[in-house]
């Protein structure tokens, strides 16, 4: 494969949605220019829907490129127009409180040489009636009007201060330009109209030209994007999401979508990304492209050590080396199935007491009929003898059928 310029491997990796300037690919592909992407602080952390963008943002500093990553403490407060209704307000000490998280995940992920700021920092001071006259004044309200995310909430209604937003994320465009030297944008594609308003106040009150790009958002599987607003948020915080349960998404990855997820979420060459889909075409069940994209997300996001213990759990957790995890290696990992109390004593007797088994007709078929396991390992004996003594900390892992599991607790 011929070497790509670094514009073209963003296209290639399908990075590049809309485009703002007429030179930005001599701009990528032979300057070092300083650009920003930002989120609001909506939440105490970050998910894999962000991630997608920040890993453009890393990709565009190794190509030689500054970036500075906003957390809105400003637009927090107010909240981007969504497609159907008004953000919620939150009140100011949790959205100070998710600034500070944000901030910490963002630096941990470019190891500390991204700038970091908070557009809170330039309005807290600003006047209402200064930033009118300033600002206000050079957007016209027809302009406003045709952005599509306004133009979608103009039947069920808009609120002034979401109306506002545009202004207000363009005018972090302008000040950044101004203070920071920073001439580029870079966003989802919703951030479209908010990214062109900060180029236009550029052009009419400097008098110049800046730039900017969006990349289109990332689905999942079932067409939707990764946030918490479809329930299916993936958080990059370790408390919200384990390492373990992130393996588990990406592995379960489906394979009409993996090639799209090696191209935007690792920094694998073009080379080896086609490499590995070609090994994985061939023998699918192997899983390679999952298996390699889970280790490329979870070790750049919590570390290689967190990417191994991941692989050990899920490894183990299915297998008889079940019992060289500890007790909270389990319970994180199959923290949504059902928990039962135990005791010890026949093993018909005592998991039909624990509702494993409707009946005692019940538990003598399937036990006889080799569908129980307990921590892995297959029993068909209905004289069986539970003991705490066999559990894992204090919990053995019973599995009846094919899918059914319980986590079987003998308390403390």
């Amino acid at each position: 494969m011929k070497k790509m310029t670094n514009w073209e491997e963003l296209k290639w990796r399908g990075l590049v949605k809309d485009v703002a300037g007429s030179d930005i690919e001599d701009k990528i592909n032979n300057e070092s220019v300083t650009f920003y992407w930002g989120t609001d602080p909506t939440a105490d952390s970050l998910h894999l829907g962000h991630y997608s963008s920040l890993v453009t943002a890393k990709r565009l500093m190794k190509m030689g490129h500054k970036p500075i990553l906003l957390c809105g403490g400003a637009t927090g407060r107010i909240g981007d127009p969504r497609p159907t209704s008004e953000r919620e307000i939150i009140s100011i000490d949790v959205l100070n409180k998710n600034v500070e998280s944000i901030k910490k995940q963002i630096d941990k992920i470019f190891g500390g040489k991204a700038e970091l700021v908070n557009n809170y920092d330039w309005f807290k001071n600003y006047n209402y009636l200064d930033f009118l006259r300033d600002i206000g004044k050079y957007i016209n309200v027809n302009y406003m009007l045709s952005k599509d995310i306004i133009n979608r909430r103009l039947e069920t209604g808009i609120t002034y201060a979401e109306f506002s937003y545009m202004l207000i994320q363009g005018y972090d465009f302008l000040n950044m330009y101004r203070k920071m030297n920073c001439i580029m944008q870079v966003e989802g594609s919703d951030q479209w109209g908010n990214i062109t308003t900060g180029i236009d106040l550029i052009r009419k009150i400097e008098n110049k030209e800046a730039y900017g790009f969006t990349m289109p958002l990332i689905l999942d599987s079932n067409g939707k994007k990764f946030g918490k607003s479809e329930g299916n948020a993936l958080w990059l915080d370790i408390n919200k999401t384990s390492s373990y349960a992130l393996y588990q998404y990406l592995i379960n990855t489906d394979d009409k979508k993996v090639y799209e997820y090696l191209k935007v979420f690792t920094f694998l060459t073009p080379e080896e990304i086609d490499e590995i889909i070609e090994k994985n075409n061939k023998e699918p069940h192997l899983r390679l492209a999952q298996k390699t994209l889970a280790k490329c997300i979870i070790t750049d996001i919590h570390g290689s050590a967190e990417y191994e213990k991941a692989l050990k759990i899920s490894e183990a957790l299915f297998s008889e080396d079940i019992i060289s995890l500890s007790e909270n290696d389990i319970l994180d990992a199959l923290k949504d199935v059902p928990n039962v109390s135990l005791s010890e004593g026949n093993i018909v007797d005592v998991l039909t007491s624990a509702n494993v088994f409707q009946s005692k007709r019940e538990a003598r078929e399937l036990i006889s009929g080799n569908a129980l396991s307990l921590n892995n390992k297959k029993i068909n004996d209905l004289n069986f003898i539970i003991k705490k003594e066999d559990a894992i900390g204090n919990i053995l892992v019973i599995k009846k059928g094919k899918k059914n599991y319980y986590i079987g607790n003998f308390g403390r």
